[in-house]
């Protein structure tokens, strides 16, 4: 009976160490693909801060939570489960539809350039928009961005078991959303808190507030700007990649060979400039595609739109009306 107990403590502690071990290397998998993301963590920080821009300071931490929960329905409800189902089933699949949500973020990126360029975009429009409307823009375009993060940590633990990328999947998944929308959280925050330092301190630190203050437009103008200009890239990027996967390597070869020269002849910055040819080679490639979307939806919709405000044609039969006599 003792002995028997006994093996099976033995049982169980090897049990332990094995979920432990697992445990770890899910842990570092995790890890190592978040980091594969960082850069599609940045443009989503940077891209989401545009959609409380000009509410009431109030309402900024409610919208943003509501973004978040959106954006983790879109991980684990809607991404999870599809990638899953396709790498396991249709993993070719997977290039296309990525693809897809590439091109929108191209069209989103070249739409407020153009909207930027036209003047299309009146002072305090987006504040008049209702929160509804904020959210779901915020969702619609966090949907893309996680599926990109979401797929390029699958890229990277896609010769692990199901279970185990179910789990590197999901941790990824909570640690990112927690990590871009806290940042965000504290962006849109950071002149409430300069208001705070400047009314209650003195000296250093309420100069600190008020520079804060002053600071935050200019922050969250940058913060604009980034996010469209993170729009193109991460979408041309996207369809750079995917048209290589796909076969059409003429493309991904030119960037690529321009990404080495610039590498190669730069010497210690080889890395940086390098980066910089292929993420502005992406940007160009995400702008033109972009404004060829925007192109034909703005002809589409104007088509459609002017249609329903033709005059009718008057019938060719009817007689003329007699000139009454006096």
């Amino acid at each position: 009976m003792a002995g028997g107990l006994v093996a099976l403590l033995d049982d169980v502690a090897v049990l332990a160490r094995a979920a432990a071990a697992s445990i770890d290397d899910i842990g570092a998998a995790a890890a190592k693909a978040s980091t594969k993301a960082a850069g599609v963590v940045i443009d989503d920080a940077a891209v989401t801060p545009q959609y409380v821009r000009g509410l009431a300071a109030k309402r900024e931490l409610p919208i943003i939570r509501k973004i978040a929960l959106g954006s983790l329905r879109n991980k684990f409800l809607i991404i999870l489960p599809v990638i899953l189902v396709l790498s396991q089933f249709v993993e070719w699949m997977l290039t296309p539809i990525l693809m897809v949500g590439g091109a929108y973020l191209c069209f989103e990126g070249a739409e407020k350039v153009w909207a930027k360029i036209a003047h299309h975009e009146a002072p305090g429009e987006e504040a008049a928009k209702d929160e509804k409307s904020l959210v779901s823009g915020a969702v619609r375009t966090d949907l893309i961005l996680s599926a990109e993060i979401m797929v390029i940590t699958l890229n990277e633990v896609i010769d692990q078991p199901f279970f185990a990328r179910l789990a590197i999947l999901a941790v990824v998944a909570l640690i990112m959303t927690v990590v871009v929308y806290g940042a965000v959280a504290l962006i849109v925050k950071m002149d409430d808190a300069g208001l705070r330092l400047a009314e209650q301190r003195s000296g250093a630190i309420a100069g600190l507030g008020r520079g804060l203050v002053k600071a935050m437009p200019m922050v969250l103008t940058a913060l604009t700007v980034i996010g469209t200009a993170a729009m193109l890239w991460v979408g041309g990027h996207i369809l750079l990649v995917g048209t290589d996967e796909l076969g059409l390597h003429l493309l991904y070869e030119a960037v690529h060979h321009a990404e080495e020269a610039a590498h190669d002849a730069t010497g210690p910055l080889g890395g940086l400039v390098g980066w910089l040819v292929n993420t502005i080679a992406s940007a160009i490639l995400g702008l033109l595609v972009g404004a060829l979307l925007v192109l034909i939806i703005t002809l589409t919709l104007h088509r459609r739109s002017a249609e329903p405000h033709a005059e009718p044609a008057a019938p060719a039969d009817r007689p003329d009306t007699p000139e009454r006599s006096t």
